[in-house]
């Protein structure tokens, strides 16, 4: 089921998730309807607080060469702790959760994750480059934080004030 994808300036976007204690059917279904909901808004990641459950779950499905999401290759992470990180890069980062922006954010080149899967099994996975970018942009939204604060204090602002135009004209 596709699940309404909450936008800035939401409150819940702001919540600090908590950990998954029970993997059970419930879950499932909360990392199915999250891969539906991300396919359906042409992302590439989506954390669990962004369909408005406050609960330390991200998907991670990047495209291939052809430009395929395979499900096969879809990440299913459930309290992920990054345990490594190091290095610099810079990538345009967008997010489902603010909507047709994106800016530069710096973000470490490499990075170790413990995580768990949908049926309670631990992994370790080393990313780099854009994986390690996608999964610290979600793992963010877990910790109630948006890229949009990683940015200098005068691209914020102009962020600021581009945004209240933008919903302004919604109206």
């Amino acid at each position: 089921m596709i699940r309404e994808v909450i936008t800035y300036p939401n409150k819940l976007l702001r919540t600090k998730s908590k950990d998954v204690k029970v993997f059970d059917e419930e879950l499932h279904t909360l990392l199915d309807d999250m891969y539906e909901t991300m396919i359906s808004e042409n992302g590439v990641g989506l954390a669990a607080i962004q369909v408005a459950v406050p609960l330390n779950v991200l998907i991670i499905s990047l495209p291939d060469e052809n430009d395929i999401q395979n499900k096969e290759d879809l990440i299913e992470a459930v309290n992920p702790v990054i345990v490594e990180k190091d290095g610099v890069q810079v990538n345009i980062e967008g997010c489902l959760s603010v909507p047709g922006f994106s800016e530069e954010v710096k973000r470490a080149q490499h990075i170790v994750v413990e995580y768990f899967d949908r049926y309670g099994e631990k992994h370790k996975v080393e990313a780099q480059d854009f994986v390690a970018v996608a999964w610290q942009h979600e793992m963010e939204h877990l910790t109630g934080h948006l890229f949009i604060e990683n940015l200098s204090i005068t691209k914020r602002k102009k962020f600021e004030k581009e945004w209240k135009k933008k919903l302004k004209a919604k109206k």
